[in-house]
């Protein structure tokens, strides 16, 4: 017998023909790998085909709790990246920010403790050397605005900035958020809000108003399937040994990049929501993140792309590749976004976005023409390649190539 049982959970929303795969595979999340509450959207050629939603609004509500609606949002942790990475790419679009200046021409003080030749390309890139911080900060120092900023401007890099690359779990958080608050005297999310998703409708925050806070359903950390259970074929749900070693090791590089905030920050909480975190604290629907990276790539609903030809090729051209020194796997970033390779052969090879450490994923897929958005409150133990969200892609992916 496989396992498989039928799931109790009403899928709400639409596909378009040919899309019923995608239906199935979310179902099926529910079924056989313990999804609690999601959503999943995706956007053909600026063109909404598939919009589902089910399950629990609150992954943490013992009884299930009220149901998931149409407009719930979550915490998309570091999908946030992405997002957070389309401003400074604008901004160079527009002739505010030079990718090749040193970080320190906008922002003075940074220049400190051996950072003069960081270049503001090796910020996006996770190339600067900055992922740790000596003194990690406590949750209130994190969101207040002043300490991250002052943090990452005061550390020494770690490796030599450009010489090699590792991801900045956290500190991109200050790292890009103050670059952009210096060019262009407004914070991230405000940019966001103003430029971004206010002209396109999204439901899509870096910073969550007051307003919207009961829309957003609350996270909880749930234990993936035992093997056989339903986990993505080919996809190893389980670190290797090493990386397991380095997560549980408080001296590794691994650790202390997402412990520059310790303890950890209750990202349930309100003003955690309410903070302005590029790197994790982004609040949305997948609607919202599929229609954005649509509209990178060209138009939405008489909306004009975001990205000019030229700047859509930097968002998917290859800056740091190999072994991670922070997740001690091979990665891929281009300019602020993850880039997809062989281990996805439905997806092109100019494909980027970015998932959020236990589920949540973007991208856009310039080849095919394929945006795709997915959300959940279930975080689950892994970082960049969730069994729940893998399924999604394949049966969207699949429909496009055949």
């Amino acid at each position: 017998m496989s396992g498989k049982r039928e799931s109790v959970v009403d899928v709400q929303g639409t596909v378009e023909d040919g899309f019923e795969p995608v239906r199935d595979a979310f179902a099926d999340n529910f079924a056989r790998r313990g999804e609690r509450g999601a959503a999943v959207a995706v956007y053909l050629h600026g063109r909404k085909v598939v919009d589902l939603w089910g399950g629990a609004k609150d992954g943490d509500a013992p009884d299930g709790g009220a149901p998931w609606e149409a407009d719930t949002a979550q915490v998309v942790r570091s999908a946030t990246k992405g997002v957070a990475a389309i401003v400074p790419l604008l901004l160079h679009q527009r002739g505010l920010l030079d990718l090749d200046a040193p970080v320190g021409t906008y922002w003075p003080e940074f220049k400190a403790a051996g950072k003069e030749r960081v270049l503001v390309r090796h910020l996006l890139s996770h190339r600067a050397g900055l992922p740790v911080l000596d003194t990690p900060l406590t949750p209130a120092q994190a969101i207040d605005g002043i300490s991250g900023a002052a943090a990452v401007a005061a550390q020494a890099p770690v490796w030599e900035p450009g010489a090699e690359h590792g991801y900045h779990a956290q500190t991109y958080s200050w790292l890009i958020g103050e670059l952009v608050l210096r060019v262009t005297g407004r914070s991230l999310g405000s940019w966001v809000a103003e430029e971004i998703s206010g002209p396109l409708g999204l439901d899509l925050w870096i910073g969550l108003p007051a307003a919207m806070q009961s829309r957003v359903g609350r996270l909880a950390e749930i234990e993936a399937p035992a093997a056989g259970g339903g986990g993505a074929a080919g996809l190893r749900v389980r670190p290797k040994r090493s990386v397991a070693e380095a997560y549980a090791d408080p001296s590794s590089l691994t650790r202390r990049a997402f412990e520059a905030i310790s303890p950890a920050a209750d990202e349930n909480a309100a003003e955690y929501r309410a903070a302005e975190l590029p790197a994790s604290a982004g609040m949305g629907t997948a609607r919202a993140l599929a229609r954005c990276y649509a509209a990178l790539m060209g138009p939405v609903d008489g909306h004009a792309r975001l990205f000019a030809p030229a700047t859509l090729t930097l968002a998917r051209t290859e800056e740091s590749a190999g072994l991670d020194r922070t997740l001690l796997v091979n990665t891929r970033f281009g300019l602020g976004f993850m880039l997809h390779g062989a281990a996805s052969p439905l997806l092109g090879p100019g494909s980027f976005g970015h998932p959020g450490r236990g589920g949540a994923l973007a991208f856009a897929d310039p080849e095919s023409g394929l945006a795709f958005g997915y959300i959940t409150n279930g975080m689950q133990k892994n970082v960049t390649a969730d069994p729940r969200a893998q399924a999604l892609v394949r049966a969207a992916a699949s429909h496009v190539a055949g």
